[in-house]
């Protein structure tokens, strides 16, 4: 390799190139990376996997809840821990969180185990990205290697998580430009949407469905009505895969098949559209549905981080320092 001499370069081409070369390094700094932890706190990912197993272990819903923890900090701004935050006109009151995510305290509990082991190194976005993982590990599903180097931001904003996450009375085709609008194929959606072998959900976003939808099984349907009359009762819960809520497999997609998604989101991926065939497929592969999810994980994991000097490594989660 011929390294150049800046004397034989007019200076203005000098500057260019180092210019470039002083951007690639900062773009280079910048960059997510598995080992981001390795000297700074080589404890961090095994404090997070055992607090997560602890947690789901004593509670398997609250695998979950992490895992759509996650999920709702990366859909608004990316993934910053901004859904973390507390306060009035913070994402935690925007309707699709208010009175629905949960988890907060598993995540409170990590980060002060953390901070007593690296104070001011390990970020919560990070925290919740491998939270995700370990939940879903805990519950039988597959594993990712998680990218780490994760920023926290300082704000949140009701509006946006009031506007961006996808809403479980969606038809196909807002949830296909809800998902393509964050960069994600059609496929990796359906991928995305098989969280939901695991978790449950609140009467009052499924009433409609059982009591006005006719592309449900009756059985099924009559079986919920049980729980969630057509008033009253909102906050009564039911499990998103009614055939086996505590396992993270593919009979979320099974289920489809029999039209026993529990949302109108859930059955609109399997109601004579183009995703039809995608749930045939993980229906029937579980191996192809893991990889396919384990990819896609690592790829929203990835939404709009902030890294380098921006944001700010939060002491406390729940506020900027």
């Amino acid at each position: 390799m011929a390294f150049f001499n800046s004397s034989s370069l007019t200076h203005t081409t000098f500057k260019f190139l180092l210019g470039s070369f002083l951007l690639l390094v900062g773009i280079a700094s910048a960059q997510l990376s598995s080992t981001f932890y390795s000297t700074t706190c080589p404890s961090a990912l095994s404090i997070i996997e055992s607090a997560v197993n602890s947690a789901v272990s004593s509670e398997a819903r609250m695998g979950a809840s992490l895992l759509r923890l996650h999920f709702h900090d990366c859909f608004v701004n990316g993934c910053d821990a901004s859904v973390l935050l507390d306060g009035a006109s913070g994402e935690k009151t925007a309707p699709a969180n208010n009175n629905s995510l949960r988890g907060f305290e598993v995540i409170d509990s990590i980060k002060s185990q953390l901070e007593s082991s690296c104070p001011g190194v390990v970020s919560c976005a990070d925290i919740l990205a491998v939270a995700a993982r370990d939940s879903v590990a805990a519950l039988g599903g597959p594993s990712w290697t998680v990218q780490l180097g994760r920023r926290d931001s300082t704000t949140a904003s009701f509006s946006a998580a009031s506007t961006n996450i996808p809403s479980p009375l969606s038809d196909l085709s807002v949830l296909i430009s809800n998902f393509s609008s964050k960069g994600f194929t059609t496929n990796e959606m359906v991928a995305l949407s098989g969280a939901h072998t695991i978790g449950q959900a609140r009467c009052t976003v499924f009433r409609n469905r059982i009591y006005n939808e006719t592309n449900i099984d009756s059985s099924f349907a009559t079986s919920l009505k049980a729980n969630c009359s057509t008033s009253g009762g909102d906050d009564n819960l039911a499990p998103l895969d009614v055939t086996s809520p505590e396992a993270f497999d593919n009979a979320y997609f099974t289920n489809l098949l029999s039209q026993k998604g529990l949302l109108h989101s859930d059955q609109q991926l399997f109601n004579g559209g183009s995703t039809d065939s995608q749930v045939k497929a993980y229906s029937s592969n579980l191996t192809s549905f893991r990889t396919d999810f384990a990819n896609a994980m690592v790829k929203m994991g990835n939404l709009s981080p902030l890294t380098g000097t921006s944001g700010q490594i939060r002491t406390n989660c729940r506020k900027a320092n």
